[in-house]
């Protein structure tokens, strides 16, 4: 698990007013909450978060915010955008306990697919139905991304959550709940050519 320190800065003043002065002057309002500790406001300088923003670990791994000097263990749980311009209005941060197991969306990084045998086959549609998934773990065991090799995926496959192979210590809730959560992550099916139209008349009987 890769470290993201991120400098943020604590703050009093609240409201929407206060919020958009912050945003006028560069910063970005946000808050940390839960861990067992009330709430915390802080504003973070929108041109890093910004640049940090299109990284994929900035939504999936823990990150470190040093507020003033202090040490949090965080989350991103939520983050509102401007409808149109490049602008990020707010941050929710989750404070993390390194002896309690979290949830975490992580994305999955499939490898190997243009060279497997449905990839080199044609007619045949390689269908990624998840590019997420939900997984629960320690912080220590928090994976960036979970890697998928679909160097032996054949026409006719269906890769299922449960075909995943997780890191140690990391495990899908969702499986837990049965098979029918057990839900395809890519399928390897053949294209179905259009029926061809029938023909003028055909199957009317003589007038």
């Amino acid at each position: 698990m890769s470290e993201h320190t991120i400098s943020a800065t604590g703050r009093e003043a609240a409201g929407k007013g206060a919020s958009r002065r912050l945003r006028r002057a560069g910063q970005i309002p946000a808050i940390i909450y839960g861990g067992h500790a009330e709430p915390t406001s802080v504003q973070l300088d929108h041109e890093k978060i910004w640049l940090a923003s299109q990284n994929e670990w900035f939504y999936s791994s823990i990150l470190t915010l040093d507020v003033d000097g202090k040490a949090e263990k965080v989350l991103l749980r939520d983050m509102q955008r401007h409808p149109f311009k490049q602008l990020i209005l707010h941050l929710d941060f989750l404070r993390v306990s390194e002896n309690e197991a979290i949830r975490v969306n992580v994305p999955l990084h499939f490898l190997n697919q243009d060279t497997s045998p449905a990839g080199k086959t044609s007619g045949v549609v390689i269908t990624h139905n998840c590019n997420e998934i939900g997984i629960s773990c320690l912080p220590k065991d928090l994976p960036e991304f979970i890697e998928l090799d679909l160097a032996n995926l054949s026409p006719g496959d269906i890769v299922h959550l449960s075909d995943l192979k997780l890191p140690q210590g990391v495990e899908i809730p969702e499986l837990k709940l049965g098979k029918e959560h057990d839900v395809a992550v890519v399928t390897a099916g053949y294209v179905q050519a259009d029926a061809e139209p029938a023909a003028e008349g055909e199957g009317e009987g003589e007038k």
